[in-house]
């Protein structure tokens, strides 16, 4: 069979794989792009996209709950599942057509199917119509990953979801347990609590979201628990099984055991590489002992010319990360400049209501490493914008080095979080100190000015804010 070839062949095509390959095809190299699934990959089609079409649901149906301290009452709301099913899914079809329209007018061939090295240049591409074989100067694995279910917990049983199934909204339980209290768990078990499920959350660490600071958490669980009143921290599932039309959990804790029953149970405890059935044993390409690929500080493989990017390359699992390594591993090939991953500034956000985003170094992870820090909080209940949303339960904080003042953490609890941390990402990735951010301008009333106003307390020249002690 005669085998094609392409300067860069690229594996998987969510935001780390299509981004690869338009930024290759951009600086006019033949690129191939092959995918088994849908093009836009887990994010676009079940993960980051759906996720959050179905939170905007879920936050329009909670703020007409509690619009009557500002003089509006609404009736409840009547849910029609088939039209948000169609509504969330045009949302993924729109933009999944515009990466089609994308890839096709940049000369990017796309081609359906399972992708397995030959060897070290060639791939046996498994399609619809037969196999094909393609070699290559350079490949890119942009395979991504896929939901964890512990063995205890994978009975076979449609009442147990990933969130695969969770954004499918077949339905809505009465009672749902969700196993995992991390950035999934939080977000999928908001959406189903505002849906109207009776919502408990399990989670094995002391808290949840072990990622992020304590007192952004304390905020998010107050205002959260009014609609999840059930999160059992320290806890662990010991057993599952199916009982009926329930699924009955034993969960344990130090000195406690729970039994409980519910309608449907979703497992949000991790996801694993996809790198497993990439005929990788074909090449030099070395996976480490959790099965994620093994790459340098620019996504260079143990194959010289095989990069890994994304949640296939582990790290931490963001699609914007995705992103930026497929632009370090384009630049590699294409022996350009590029920031490596060691230098990488990567924000993180919590879609929940409210939403929790960071950047830089925690608080937590200061303390670990006894660094030296100082921190500035400013309360939202000083904002006068946040008081006209009447969200004043939010908190912006800003770490700094203490002797330069330079910017090396931002922390954010509240409305429109993610929208905000962006500006803080800048400011650590040009080295910006709490001057330059306290004196940067920013209008009003705007939530973006509790940012200045946190760098200002650190000055000691808030002005909404009685000053620091010194």
């Amino acid at each position: 069979m005669k085998t094609k070839h392409q300067d860069v062949i690229i594996i998987g095509s969510g935001p780390g794989g299509y981004a690869a390959a338009f930024h290759l095809a951009d600086h006019g190299k033949s690129v191939l792009l092959i995918e088994k699934d849908d093009i836009g990959g887990v994010c676009l089609n079940r993960g980051c996209i759906p996720s959050k079409a179905l939170l905007n649901v879920a936050g329009l149906i909670d703020k007409t709950k509690k619009s009557s301290a500002q003089g509006l009452t609404f009736k409840d709301p009547v849910i029609d599942l088939n039209e948000m099913r169609h509504w969330k899914n045009s949302v993924v079809a729109q933009l999944r057509g515009g990466i089609e329209t994308l890839a096709k007018a940049r000369n990017v061939s796309v081609l359906k199917g399972r992708a397995i090295f030959e060897n070290e240049t060639t791939l046996r591409v498994e399609t619809e119509n037969g196999q094909e074989f393609h070699s290559f100067n350079h490949a890119i694995i942009a395979t991504g990953s896929r939901p964890f279910i512990p063995p205890a917990m994978d009975l076979g049983n449609p009442r147990i979801m990933t969130s695969n199934e969770a954004l499918t909204i077949d339905e809505i339980p009465k009672e749902l347990l969700v196993v995992g209290g991390g950035y999934i768990g939080m977000e999928l078990g908001s959406v189903y609590a505002s849906l109207g499920s009776t919502v408990s959350v399990v989670e094995a660490m002391p808290s949840i979201l072990p990622g992020a600071d304590k007192d952004l958490v304390n905020v998010l669980k107050k205002y959260v628990s009014k609609k999840i009143p059930n999160i059992f921290t320290d806890h662990q599932v010991k057993q599952m099984k199916t009982k009926g039309k329930k699924i009955a959990v034993d969960m344990v804790a130090t000195e406690t055991k729970k039994n409980m029953e519910f309608d449907k149970v979703l497992i949000s405890v991790g996801r694993k590489p996809n790198a497993n059935d990439l005929g990788l044993e074909n090449t030099n390409v070395k996976v480490d002992d959790k099965g994620f690929i093994i790459t340098d500080a620019c996504c260079e493989t143990t194959n010289a010319n095989i990069f890994a990017i994304g949640d296939v390359a582990g790290g931490i699992q963001l699609a914007h990360k995705a992103t930026k390594e497929a632009k370090i591993a384009a630049a590699k090939i294409l022996n350009e400049t590029s920031l490596e991953l060691s230098h990488l500034c990567i924000p993180a956000v919590v879609f929940t209501d409210p939403e929790i985003a960071w950047v830089g170094i925690t608080e937590n992870e200061a303390r670990e490493a006894k660094q030296k820090v100082n921190v500035h909080k400013f309360p939202w209940s000083a904002s006068g914008r946040a008081l006209t949303l009447n969200r004043t339960e939010g908190l912006t904080k800003v770490i700094s080095e203490p002797n330069t003042g330079t910017i090396i953490g931002v922390g954010i609890v509240g409305e429109h979080a993610g929208d905000l941390i962006s500006e803080a990402a800048l400011a650590i990735q040009s080295g910006l100190n709490v001057i330059d951010l306290a004196e940067t301008i920013h209008p009003h009333p705007t939530l973006s000015e509790t940012l200045m106003e946190s760098a200002e307390h650190a000055l000691g020249l808030c002005t909404h804010l009685m000053p620091a002690k010194k």
